[in-house]
Order: structure tokens, then C-alpha cells, then sequence
């Protein structure tokens, strides 16, 4: 069974900074970037657990073609993105992210 993806509004902002970045270097290549994280959430959705977990409850999931990691939370039949970063950011970040993460 598929979980449902929930994204994080900081996990949005990660996505729209880093479109941005890319779409500023060559036009479409932003879009690529959102191609290449939607096919990573599809993943994740299918097997929520395959990735190993980080820190807490949370777990990572890399990028195929770009060099970003997507940190997130699978709690039964959802799963919850706390953040799309790039791997050279402060993996302490996504730590903050997922010590601070409520499901309300």
C-alpha cells in the first residue's frame, strides 16, 4: 500500500529555494530538480521503511541526479517530509527539524 505524503512547509521552502538555484542556472533545469525530488517522494511513499533511519525516527533518501537528501517521517499511513537539502548543508538542520516534528 502507498502511504500518503505529507510535505512540510520548511520542506516546501527547501524544494522553492533549491528550484530557484537551478532554474537561475539554465532554464527548465528547476523544473528537472522537481521532476527528480517528485520520483524520490514516489519512492518513498511505496516503501516509507526502506531507507535507513538517521536520527530519531527520522530517515534519508538521496536524490538520484542532484545532490540533496529528502529527511522524513513515516508514521503509519502517512509519511511526513521535514526536509529537502542539499548533502554539504548542517545535517544538524534536519535533526532540528525532526526533534521539533508534531503530527497534529
Amino acid at each position: 500500500m502507498t502511504a500518503s505524503l505529507v510535505v512540510q512547509p520548511e520542506a516546501e521552502a527547501d524544494l522553492s529555494e533549491a528550484f530557484r538555484w537551478y532554474e537561475a542556472r539554465r532554464p527548465g533545469l528547476g523544473q528537472e530538480f522537481l521532476d527528480e525530488a517528485s520520483n524520490t517522494f514516489s519512492h518513498i511513499a511505496v516503501k516509507p521503511l526502506h531507507n535507513a533511519l538517521v536520527y530519531r525516527e527520522s530517515r534519508r533518501a538521496t536524490l538520484r541526479r542532484f545532490p540533496y537528501v529528502v529527511f522524513y517521517v513515516a508514521r503509519g499511513e502517512r509519511v511526513f517530509v521535514l526536509a529537502v537539502l542539499h548533502h554539504r548543508r548542517d545535517p544538524g538542520l534536519a535533526r532540528a527539524r525532526a526533534r521539533d516534528f508534531k503530527d497534529d
